[in-house]
């Protein structure tokens, strides 16, 4: 199966990709821990997390914008369901259908990002529960120009309460291997952006900034696997941990019910 080949998407195939790789799959492995039944996956992509969650629920319904990994997809798992989707809209369900909603580091792409909720919690069955993971926007280390928007706390919690009557905050925490590779990894950024003596990155459209970033960016990640001694490559997703100080974390997971 093809894969997305880009750093913002993450290859599970790219060495200097994998301690990302790692901490976006295990939200999957906590997910796993919890569904049942129905499941919808809003931005599946490449299919990073399906094998793992199709495991632990009766049916699953897998959507992204990319038809070609879609079409993979479905063709890979065939009893189970994956269609192309122009997310927030999800007309095609009816009300009450899905017990419950996976969407990993999805919602900061999502222009209308309150549609995009309203739109889970509608096609979600009383009780449900969508499982929501994001960038926390303290720990970002530059502009990401494939980002509409990034988020604090208060400001994901204060959103998601809007459409589900209970949120559970948690981040996604990580030991000191994670933790080592992340400052590495700001002070190379660091390193990078004292070039931007402008500002760009603030101050150019997004799309402008995309090929630049994507050029930077997979440079970084190749120069770390080299100054971390291997570092990059010895991290696993079971380096990480469901925390109770999102605020302190790289990426929030959070738990709203309807």
């Amino acid at each position: 199966m093809s894969k997305y080949a880009t750093t913002e998407i993450t290859s599970a195939e790219i060495p200097s990709d994998n301690p990302v790789h790692q901490r976006l799959f295990f939200p999957y492995t906590e997910a796993a821990k919890i569904i049942h039944g129905k499941v919808l996956e809003l931005g599946c992509g490449w299919g990073r997390g399906v094998e793992t969650l199709i495991e632990k629920c009766e049916h699953y319904t897998g959507l992204d914008k990319n038809e070609p990994l879609i079409n993979q997809l479905q063709a890979k798992y065939p009893n189970h369901t994956f269609r192309t989707a122009d997310l927030p809209h999800l007309t095609e369900f009816k009300d009450n259908t899905f017990d419950f909603i996976v969407t990993f580091q999805v919602i900061e792409h999502i222009q209308d990002d309150h549609k995009f909720l309203a739109e889970a919690a509608r096609v979600l069955k009383p009780g449900g529960k969508i499982l929501l993971t994001t960038v926390n926007r303290p720990y970002s280390l530059s502009r990401n120009p494939w980002h509409i928007r990034e988020y604090d706390t208060a400001e994901l919690r204060t959103l998601m309460q809007k459409y589900f009557f209970k949120v559970e905050t948690m981040g996604v925490g990580g030991n000191k291997k994670v933790w080592d590779y992340y400052e590495e990894n700001k002070q190379s950024v660091r390193r990078i952006m004292r070039f931007d003596i402008f500002d760009l990155q603030h101050r150019l459209p997004a799309w402008m900034l995309r090929v630049p970033y994507e050029f930077l960016n997979r440079f970084n990640r190749n120069k770390l696997m080299d100054a971390t001694g291997g570092l990059a490559a010895q991290i696993r997703w079971d380096d990480h941990y469901l925390s109770n100080e999102p605020e302190k974390c790289i990426d929030f997971f959070f738990i709203g019910t309807k």
